[in-house]
């Protein structure tokens, strides 16, 4: 039982190379939505696991073993693995619940002063401009959506540019990316290997709204060139990076190049093979969801058996 305890959390460090391959041979917006919703799944499954880990080390102290009403010895494996792996686990939930809470507050904060920026200025229907000498842009999640641009972002850009890079902006909002991205971001929090799985988030995010773009203005050229014009004029901007929330989306962020040269190589053609991968991905979600859910199922039925409930 302590074994099938570990699945959940082995199984994240397979999500890292699988998500890469998802990306390289999925649509973009496939591989956006099942590696961000495997990766929420396999977080999940991991803090049910730790939680599961800590009960059972919890259930060895005679206090709690009486406040549980525990009428006889339960049966786990020996104290000496149950008491560091629930150590462990306390420690790993601990942090888990620090860093995400201090991330929830910083994100909250920047999504405020971000709404509180662009509701100050006059929108032309969703597309909202800021006076600012750095350029910049960005889809800002909420009600209503916002297309948030800088006046140093548009004088970059000529015009046919700054049409392509509003409509890959708008793509996110449609597309609702902003969902991906916090999913990739909890999850991040709640497993190690999972931190590398959100810059594969980002980027297909990026890529799915690069594709949208290049559709909506029927040039995927001109889409590239608009990309790499906006990324260049934010990095000779330089002074860090801008203030808002780290799941709104801007069309000059990841890893640009690569970005470019798949626009420029043409759209994206899926092959029946490449539903392997997808396959993946869901049996590993699924593998951990049945560890989780079968460990978590029979530490309950050993704790009914401790309490006089059930027989043994």
């Amino acid at each position: 039982m302590t074994a099938l305890l570990l699945l959940p959390l082995l199984l994240p460090f397979a999500l890292p190379p699988l998500a890469r391959r998802a990306l390289d041979r999925l649509t973009p917006v496939a591989a956006l939505w099942s590696v961000a919703g495997c990766a929420l799944l396999l977080a999940g499954c991991t803090a049910v696991a730790l939680g599961v880990l800590l009960l059972l080390g919890l259930l060895k102290l005679p206090f709690l073993a009486a406040l549980g009403e525990l009428v006889h010895p339960l049966r786990t494996a020996p104290g000496a693995l149950v008491v560091p792996a629930a150590l462990a686990a306390a420690g790993a939930l601990a942090r888990c619940g620090w860093t995400l809470g201090r991330a929830a507050l910083e994100q909250g904060r920047a999504l405020r002063a971000a709404r509180a920026e662009a509701g100050r200025r006059p929108a032309a229907g969703d597309l909202c401009v800021v006076d600012s000498p750095r350029p910049d842009a960005y889809a800002l999640p909420g009600r209503p959506h916002r297309v948030v641009v800088t006046t140093a972002m548009l004088r970059s850009l000529d015009g046919p540019e700054r049409e392509a890079l509003l409509a890959h902006e708008r793509a996110h909002n449609a597309g609702r990316h902003h969902y991906a991205l916090v999913a990739a971001e909890l999850a991040a929090h709640c497993h190690p290997a999972l931190r590398r799985v959100r810059d594969t988030v980002r980027l297909a995010a990026e890529r799915a709204a690069d594709e949208a773009a290049a559709a909506s203005v029927g040039d995927r050229r001109l889409t590239a060139r608009a990309i790499a014009r906006a990324a260049l004029a934010a990095q000779t901007a330089g002074s860090g990076r801008p203030a808002r929330p780290g799941f709104a989306p801007g069309a000059a962020t990841g890893p640009v190049p690569r970005r470019v040269q798949a626009l420029l190589a043409g759209p994206p053609r899926p092959l029946r093979a490449h539903r392997a991968t997808a396959a993946l991905l869901a049996a590993c979600a699924a593998l951990s969801c049945a560890a989780s859910a079968t460990a978590t199922a029979d530490v309950h039925h050993r704790v009914e058996i401790a309490q006089g409930e059930t027989g043994r």
